[in-house]
């Protein structure tokens, strides 16, 4: 006697014996009408007629989907403008707390923070700073940026 495998059936399948085609058997159209019949793509393929006879469609449901937008740009390379920004208030994040700790006691010797060297080009002036002078390297700074780090008694150096 052979043994028959146990096959799992997944809920999304449907058992044959429920399809509307058992019902179907013997109906000579099958369900498709004499008259319209049931033909290959009397409407096209796909798309097809998106300007033409399928136009309502196109224009309430999908509104944009033909024409152009905006100007051509041949062999767009996007590293020219990779320009990660950091803002005040995150900047002495970039240093321990130790650090910040550390050069608070001293007078003469004030901390660097290299923004450059923790990956942001750009520093903005969003938030406060505290009243700790600090030299700060980057490649650009934000006019209010710079108005801050300079209120507290730092430094702004620009790096290539």
């Amino acid at each position: 006697a052979r043994v028959r495998e146990a096959r799992s059936f997944s809920s999304s399948k449907m058992t044959v014996r429920l399809r509307k085609t058992r019902k179907l058997r013997g109906k000579v159209t099958f369900g498709h009408g004499r008259v319209g019949k049931h033909r290959k793509h009397p409407s096209g393929r796909g798309n097809a007629g998106g300007q033409h006879h399928h136009r309502i469609n196109f224009d309430k449901y999908h509104p944009g989907y033909f024409g152009k937008v905006g100007m051509r740009h041949f062999h767009l390379t996007r590293q020219k403008y990779f320009c990660p920004t950091v803002n005040l208030d995150k900047l002495w994040s970039l240093v321990s707390e130790q650090t910040r700790k550390h050069y608070a006691t001293q007078e003469k010797k004030v901390p660097v923070i290299d923004c450059v060297k923790a990956g942001f080009y750009k520093v903005l002036g969003k938030g406060l700073l505290p009243k700790q002078p600090v030299i700060v390297k980057a490649k650009f700074f934000s006019r209010e940026a710079e108005e801050k780090i300079k209120a507290v008694g730092g430094a702004c150096v620009t790096v290539a």
